[in-house]
């Protein structure tokens, strides 16, 4: 690899480092009370989606046909991203299921 590809590289991975890493620092009071019951990986998302005013989308008004059809499209590449397409690869269908189906649960009453 040359001095230039490597910049490139470090350039792009860096930045989708730099933004996962601010998203799962997040303040612990974006997380919900229930978060003892939540599915791997669900503070990850609540790290950015879950974080008050930003300009990710809350998913705190989707449900959870939503989130997963959404989950899915990152996954397949059929919707653009810059970090969702990378993260949504990492869960298999039934692990999106279960997070899309706890996340739509929260901030709701019961």
């Amino acid at each position: 690899m040359t001095a230039r590809s490597t910049f490139h590289f470090a350039a792009k991975t860096g930045g989708a480092l730099i933004a996962l890493l601010f998203c799962l620092g997040a303040t612990a009071s974006a997380a919900p009370q229930n978060v003892s019951q939540a599915p791997a990986g669900a503070s990850a998302c609540l790290g950015c989606h879950g974080a008050g005013e930003t300009e990710l989308p809350s998913l705190k008004t989707l449900s959870a046909s939503e989130i997963e059809s959404a989950m899915e499209a990152f996954r397949t590449g059929t919707r653009d991203a810059t970090l969702m397409n990378r993260i949504a690869k990492g869960f298999t269908p039934d692990e999106t299921r279960a997070l899309a189906q706890w996340l739509a649960t929260q901030g709701r009453a019961p």
